[in-house]
């Protein structure tokens, strides 16, 4: 049997452009490996939105050019934003030892180079099995479309990523996105309620729909429907399904309609990711963002006004060109001031091609960048730990995703992680979990009907 070796970096949209790929590596035969040297194909999946992500790519491009000098049947293929829509001739002649480019989200030209190098009576014989495994699917009412982002060996996944929205056309000053996965393109949506009966059928019990902008899914249909809102209503109605997310949403075109529509569906839960990326006015100006700090304060106001218990994550940059002390400053006080959730933090990286890079100059030292990112994470990790609090000695429903160091690993409505133990077999299910210990990153319990009201709780057991 040959077997495949996945590394994937970056964005959930790599996740799940990973698992497509593997999906259809497996639906020729090969089977996964977390050993690389029983690995026949090896497929590096990158990003580079930061210059750190672009390096470890790099990193582990050269370390692989021995495993792939040693064997002439071995096959290596690059995919992701660091290929982008089409690779650069620059990069074909830096990686002569690639064999395979591939843009994100397409696993085409792997498969084509694939067959390329088997025999005839091999092509037959794939033809011959795909031919008769797509009449067991369709016999047993298995959407074979489905298959498109699960891999099939092993247990599925409770949680997976189904992407709606492919490339963005806001085009932010700093991002690389627009340049690297193309213009935005909405997936019709008959194909991706047909995907997600197929996860659901396989064991999937959470979906996270995935966008750029995932509030302008169906912008670029004609008359702008079906929008997000129609798709959170076709996938809120297939059966076994028990919980929605979507992300990332943008100031600009999270709606009202969109909202009511979150607070309105029980499946979809109350966990809102919507990025501010700085608190200063001048700032966000030349980010081309679209929106003021006093906007952004305005939707997080009605989000809570409209949503009760919700959770509201965000992106902060640090670092952008001109950025004075004063402005970030702005930033700070406005995430003390909102006490937002979660908030991904990132250091000003400049991307080739991007606005910024080509008219603004990159003026923040680096040591001042890392200051800003270390004082914004030290108030994070403060006002995260005194939400979660909030949660002590009450009972939440939780998703039981894995077990993780002996103990079930699973996640409430607003996605906070919670560990407990227990001797049953719980992945899948809906588990009531009483709080017993919280930190800024996660949450401790017991069972809710395991739980003895004489069991002790810990105020000082930190979880890592």
């Amino acid at each position: 049997m040959k077997k495949y070796h996945i590394w994937t970096i970056g964005c959930q949209m790599n996740v799940a452009d990973s698992t497509h790929v593997g999906a259809e590596l497996e639906k020729m035969g090969y089977e996964p490996t977390a050993n690389l040297d029983e690995a026949d194909v090896v497929i590096l999946n990158t990003c580079v939105v930061r210059q750190s992500a672009e390096n470890k790519a790099i990193g582990k491009l050269g370390s692989l050019k021995p495993w792939r000098q040693r064997d002439p049947n071995r096959t290596l293929a690059l995919m992701g934003c660091m290929v982008g829509v089409r690779p650069s001739p620059r990069l074909l002649q830096t990686y002569p030892w690639v064999d395979v480019f591939m843009a994100p989200s397409e696993a085409g030209p792997l498969v084509e180079h694939l067959k390329n190098r088997m025999t005839e009576e091999d092509l037959r014989q794939l033809e011959q099995q795909q031919l008769t495994q797509r009449h067991q699917w369709q016999d047993g009412d298995f959407p074979i479309a489905s298959l498109k982002h699960l891999s099939l060996n092993g247990e599925p996944p409770v949680a997976a990523y189904v992407p709606v929205v492919y490339g963005c056309s806001h085009a932010c000053t700093f991002c690389i996105i627009p340049y690297r996965r193309g213009i935005e393109r909405s997936r019709p949506l008959e194909d991706i309620v047909g995907e997600v009966r197929g996860l659901v059928a396989q064991g999937v019990r959470e979906v996270t729909l995935l966008g750029q902008i995932v509030d302008r899914y169906g912008y670029d249909f004609d008359g702008r429907r079906p929008n997000l809102v129609d798709l959170l209503e076709a996938v809120h109605e297939i059966d076994g399904l028990l919980r929605i997310r979507f992300l990332t949403s943008h100031p600009s075109y999270m709606t009202e309609e969109l909202l009511r529509t979150v607070a309105r569906l029980p499946k979809v839960m109350p966990h809102i990711e919507v990025p501010i990326q700085a608190g200063d006015d001048e700032v966000l100006k030349h980010m081309k963002r679209g929106y003021t700090a006093d906007d952004y304060r305005r939707l997080i106001a009605r989000i809570r006004e409209l949503i009760p218990d919700v959770a509201i994550h965000t992106d902060i940059i640090v670092g952008f060109p001109g950025e004075t002390e004063a402005q970030f400053m702005r930033t700070y006080e406005i995430l003390e001031e909102l006490r937002l959730e979660k908030v991904h933090i990132a250091r000003y990286s400049p991307r080739p091609g991007t606005v910024s890079t080509r008219r603004m100059q990159d003026d923040v030292p680096e040591e001042e960048k890392k200051r800003r990112h270390q004082l914004l994470e030290s108030q994070h990790e403060r006002i995260s730990a005194e939400l979660n609090r909030r949660w002590l000695y009450q009972t939440v429903p939780v998703l039981i995703e894995d077990r993780h160091k002996g103990k079930w690993r699973g996640r409430t409505p607003q996605n906070r992680l919670v560990f407990f133990e227990d001797e049953r077999n719980l992945r899948g299910q809906l588990v009531d979990v009483y709080i017993t210990w919280t930190g800024p990153w996660s949450m401790q319990g017991i069972a809710a009907d395991r739980r003895n009201r004489t069991h002790p709780v810990s105020t000082d057991m930190v979880l890592h």
